[in-house]
């Protein structure tokens, strides 16, 4: 689909342009939101000015996407992310939310142990280029967040913790091997976690993922891509993490030499960990002759929850975001469907922002979890995402009476409402839903060795069929009004078509309907 892009400034170092219907509104409701201005925003991290031009750039960027993957976190990681990690030629930045025992830590270990003693053993491994591993992380468990700093430098593990502590390799043989590992957390009380999740490699590619290196077999999902937008991940990550570096400053060209080819053999996957998933999928998207407009958009932590105890106090505004802003612009301005997939929902302005959307004859799809996190669910939002659910239904419900007293027709003209929950695909099969440890059991009975995903942990909006939103935030209170988050939509209907038919490939049979507008 063409789009109608209108240059704003004159840029010399990067093609800017932005959306005449979307990014024009958007940067407006930015620039004079109540809330956005230096005072508001002096603490955000990071900080973003949307009235600067040089921030502006950051924000609107083009990528050139190269593939989407579904599945467990443990099979992107092995098949994808792990691979990428140790392709690297200078520099790998790792960044992710929790960090905990797994198959995905296992696989991590090995490859960084396999890619060591590779560079060891090369003819001439002094002439290697150093290779340089960020590793950032938020949560390692309940006592390390009670207990963690609470200054903007982190927490920098020293080499000594990483064995015992975080289950990396021995630090005296990744330094034998020129791999400068670097570890650091960062977690503000009460719920402040940084909640993004990027990998980037060489400042060259990038992939954004929905997982965490833990032990859940959650469906998941992986973007990849190149262009403009891997420098504006690069930015947010200098600002939030390591705010002396220079990420501009170009790293070291790879010399084109016998070692350097020796090296690249370590790339075959065989050489690998590789953990199977029944939910694996890989999409292509169709290629474009030119990069797609994308936003690369953050959402700052918040130490304050903005709690409204009493029934009768109205939600508070969530705070605004770049993330947020232009979540509630797309919501806004969707005029025919909106696909929502999030492991929770419990964020009062996005169910009242889709009622709204509703209202204006607006199909609403909503995919989720019914037990996901609950007493995450509990601390941090007061309200699970079965109750949000039952409440939306029935505030619609109202809305349809309503709206058909108001009409002679009868007929309300509002949108059509679907909801469903995720479940294990084995449930499905059995025609039954059971507890989740019993569809873990039963998956691993049908398929030893591939993981069955038992919730979904996807977090995807698609609006109108052209706008893709990828990234960390979820459509709960935690991710709207106190975790850092980080987004990346991208505007292309080619694009959105090809992740909505994967995303529905993996979803047949592994959905049980809650409420279908057309039928209840």
């Amino acid at each position: 689909m063409p789009h109608d892009y209108i240059p704003l400034h004159n840029r010399s170092t990067r093609d800017m342009s932005y959306s005449s219907s979307f990014v024009h509104k958007f940067l407006n409701q930015l620039q004079h939101h109540p809330q956005h201005h230096p005072a508001a925003t002096r603490w955000d991290l990071p900080s973003y000015d949307a009235t600067d031009e040089a921030d502006q750039q950051v924000i609107i960027s083009r990528s050139t996407p190269h593939s989407f993957q579904l599945g467990t976190g443990a099979s992107i990681f092995t098949s994808t992310l792990i691979p990428a990690i140790v392709s690297a030629k200078c520099e790998v930045v790792f960044v992710t939310c929790f960090w905990a025992p797994s198959k995905t830590l296992s696989a991590i270990t090995d490859a960084l142990v396999r890619l060591a003693d590779h560079r060891r053993h090369l003819p001439n491994p002094h002439d290697l280029e150093p290779l340089t591993v960020r590793i950032c992380f938020s949560s390692r468990s309940v006592f390390q967040k009670l207990l963690h700093p609470q200054s903007r430098d982190g927490y920098t593990y020293s080499p000594a913790e990483w064995q015992k502590k975080l289950g990396l390799p021995d630090p005296v043989l990744l330094d034998e091997a020129g791999i400068r590992l670097q570890v650091k957390s960062l977690f503000f009380l009460p719920f402040s976690v940084m909640h993004p999740k990027f990998v980037i490699i060489d400042r060259q590619r990038a992939f954004i993922p929905s997982c965490n290196v833990s032990w859940e077999p959650w469906l998941e999902g992986c973007v990849e891509i190149t262009g403009d937008a891997v420098t504006s991940l690069m930015s947010f990550y200098a600002l939030t993490w390591e705010k002396h570096l220079d990420f501009r400053k170009p790293l070291p060209a790879t010399p084109r030499s016998r070692t350097s080819e020796l090296q690249g053999q370590l790339l075959d996957p065989r050489h690998l960990c590789l953990v199977p998933s029944s939910a694996h999928h890989l999409v292509c998207p169709p290629a474009s002759s030119a990069p797609l407009p994308t936003l690369v958009l953050p959402s700052s932590h918040h130490q304050n929850p903005q709690f409204r105890f009493l029934p009768w106090q109205q939600a508070a505004k969530p705070p605004a975001t770049p993330l947020n802003v232009a979540m509630l612009e797309l919501f806004e301005q969707a005029r025919r469907s909106i696909y929502l997939q999030t492991p929770n929902l419990t964020c009062e302005p996005v169910i009242a922002a889709l009622l709204d959307a509703l209202k204006r004859g607006v199909h609403v799809t909503i995919v989720t979890g019914r037990n996901m996190m609950l007493l995450e669910q509990l601390v941090t939002a007061g309200t699970t995402t079965s109750w949000c659910i039952r409440s939306f239904v029935r505030r619609f419900r109202k809305l349809r009476t309503h709206a058909a007293h108001d009409l002679e027709s009868g007929d309300p003209g509002l949108g059509h409402l679907r909801i469903s929950y995720f479940h294990p695909h084995s449930a499905a099969k059995q025609g039954k839903r059971g507890s989740q440890a019993r569809a873990v059991n039963d998956a691993q009975i049908q398929v030893p060795e591939a993981e069955e995903p038992v919730h979904s942990h996807l977090k995807l909006t698609i609006v109108d069929g052209e706008f893709t939103v990828l990234g960390s935030g979820n459509m709960d209170r935690a991710s709207w009004y106190t975790s850092q988050e980080l987004g990346v939509l991208f505007h292309d209907a080619a694009f959105a078509e090809s992740v909505r038919e994967g995303v529905d490939l993996v979803l047949d049979q592994r959905l049980s309907l809650v409420f279908d507008s057309g039928y209840s």
